[in-house]
């Protein structure tokens, strides 16, 4: 059982005061990684802000997350993260000025090794007042291969360098000997440097904000809000869980093997919703693998967190006292409780999205109008690299593309767009050129990914590149391939993911890649990843015409898939040919039944 809050004792609480300072306290976060942003080096923060700022209690306890940047997965590992560094550096063996590094998964922190925490103690008169932690995506922590998150592995210590925590700076003073030792063990040295200065000026941001909450509103009234926020957002998550149908409902979905064999997977959810409680039960799920798919518990909390605050109050503040309310159980030795030293570095990408999906199987049976179609369902992953041309420098890029959003049940899906765990950017071509040697060749939204219905899932995107770089190392972290992302009551499913590689005169020969690898490219091949769309909602057959159209108009369903599927006939002038339309509908309705 995982349990991550303690129990409230905010009392007494006046509702403006308590809405202005819990305003004040999430633009706290806001700033955080604001600063973050704008100060890291890595284009896989500064430009795609894979990055997560939060405020806790001194106990541990999360109270605000920053909602302007940061992803669900990193708002959700923080959390134990910093419980973790607690246990290694009690209150009393911190100092104003300290700051603490770490990015293991074991025994309970960041989801794999790439997401480096920073938690920075809060002191207000020399007495311990608060936490500011900030989590980000390093581009690189040494390993097996470039990106530190490849495939061919079957052990933890494989993956990169394991920082378990430590004090990276000590009373104001950066400690550049252990620095010196940590980029020592990777790639990336100057642009981990950067980043880890921009985690911690977003830790002095908050130094200083929660400075300015004491001077206005004093130290004991602050520190009694602090707890009657979290005992707000405990009532409000308990109000949304009125609003479900009390009762047994249960999710399962797969992964496609976990890149040394392609058996499939399976993630197994029990959910148990009543008044007063929510138990996610994912006990049954399938026993932990040799390759890196494996994942720990606090992704799973994550995953649970984010899914409840989509389903019973999308506005909730999400905190540890809305924690207080949630059970998650999971086994150990099973996929989503590996044990030590499993491989886990491709859990964030792909086992995520899969218990989000399981979990969103569950909860359609309770209210399928909050719910939505199965999304692409992966990030899909690529890690590029090697030497920059002509010199001995290293580099490394990092991407995860969007795919196509599932459909709702009065919606269609986005197009192209980062879901659920993730929500980071793309990283815009100039960037890329710029700073790696690749070429972007195309780039765009792919038509007929869709999953058709009567409200059509988003189509996937593609991107293409040419290999500049020397000794080139491809690792393709994806999903979804055979096991498409599945439509809802009616609604047909996506197109799933491709990766190949063109090589030889005029990229004639084509290389279809595994949806999970790590391999080398040559000079001047032609990389195409394209991702999955999302699943369709209710029958393509009752999709409004003047919608497919539209659809055909912007270029993302053919004319040919309009008639075939939806059954829409798309004259040569672009528009609806109505008559025609009521046979075509006609045929695939017998046809059907």
């Amino acid at each position: 059982m995982t349990t991550l809050a303690t129990a409230g004792t905010g009392v007494g609480a006046d509702p403006v005061t308590l809405e202005v300072l819990r305003n004040a306290l999430y633009s706290i976060a806001d700033e955080m990684i604001g600063g973050l942003i704008r100060a890291s080096y890595s284009t896989n923060i500064k430009d795609r802000r894979d990055a997560s700022c939060a405020v806790y209690t001194a106990d541990g306890d999360v109270i605000a997350m920053s909602e302007f940047g940061g992803t669900p997965l990193h708002l959700g590992t923080m959390h134990p993260a910093v419980k973790t560094v607690f246990e290694s550096w009690p209150a009393d063996t911190l100092e104003p000025g300290d700051a603490i590094i770490m990015n293991t998964p074991y025994p309970a922190g960041p989801g794999h090794l790439n997401d480096v925490c920073v938690v920075g103690p809060i002191f207000i008169d020399g007495e311990l007042f608060a936490i500011a932690a900030s989590q980000s995506h390093r581009v690189d922590v040494g390993g097996f291969a470039p990106g530190s998150m490849p495939f061919g592995v079957t052990e933890h210590f494989q993956e990169g360098l394991q920082i378990t925590p430590m004090k990276i700076v000590r009373r104001g003073e950066l400690d550049e000997h252990l620095l010196a030792f940590i980029n020592q063990n990777l790639r990336t040295p100057v642009e981990n440097r950067g980043d880890l200065i921009a985690q911690l000026a977003a830790n002095t941001i908050a130094q200083r904000r929660i400075e300015e909450l004491v001077a206005k509103h004093g130290r004991e009234t602050l520190r009694g809000y602090l707890h009657a926020i979290m005992d707000y957002s405990e009532r409000r998550l308990l109000s949304g869980l009125k609003s479900l149908p009390p009762g047994t409902y249960r999710g399962e979905d797969v992964i496609e093997g976990d890149g040394i064999v392609t058996d499939n997977v399976a993630i197994r959810v029990t959910v148990e919703v009543s008044p007063a409680r929510f138990v996610a039960d994912f006990s049954e799920t399938d026993p932990q693998v040799l390759g890196p798919i494996n994942c720990r518990w606090p992704s799973v909390a994550a995953c649970v967190y984010y899914v409840l605050k989509c389903f019973v109050d999308p506005e909730l503040p999400a905190n540890a006292g809305a924690y207080r309310p949630i059970e998650i159980r999971t086994r150990p030795g099973t996929v989503l409780e590996a044990q030590f030293p499993a491989a886990v570095c491709n859990a964030n990408i792909i086992t995520t999205q899969r218990i989000v999906d399981a979990l969103l199987m569950a909860l359609m049976q309770a209210s399928p109008e909050r719910a939505i179609a199965a999304c692409s369902g992966t990030m899909n992953l690529l890690n590029v690299g090697g030497f920059i041309p002509g010199s001995r420098t290293l580099f490394n890029y990092i991407e995860t593309y969007g795919g196509g959003q599932g459909a709702m049940h009065d919606r269609d899906g986005m197009d192209g767009v980062h879901s659920h765990m993730t929500n980071t950017r793309n990283a815009p071509v100039e960037a890329i050129e710029a700073e790696y040697p690749l070429r972007v060749r195309s780039y765009g939204l792919l038509p007929d990914t869709e999953g058709p219905g009567r409200w059509r899932g988003g189509v996937g995107m593609h991107r293409e590149f040419d290999i500049l770089g020397d000794y080139t190392r491809l690792t393709v972290s994806s999903d979804r391939e055979k096991v498409a992302p599945w439509g809802a009551f009616g609604g047909l499913a996506a197109t799933g993911s491709s990766c190949d590689v063109y090589r030889g005169p005029g990229h004639a020969e084509r290389v279809h890649l595994p949806s999970k690898v790590t391999t080398f490219l040559q000079p001047r091949d032609h990389l195409r990843t394209e991702t999955p769309g999302g699943g369709g909602w209710g029958d393509p057959l009752e999709r409004p015409p003047a919608l497919v159209e539209r659809d055909a108009r912007e270029g993302l369903v053919s004319a040919g898939r309009a008639g075939s599927v939806y059954g829409v006939v798309i004259g040569p002038d672009g528009a609806v040919d109505e008559a025609a339309t009521v046979g075509r509908r006609a045929e695939l309705r017998r046809a059907g039944a």
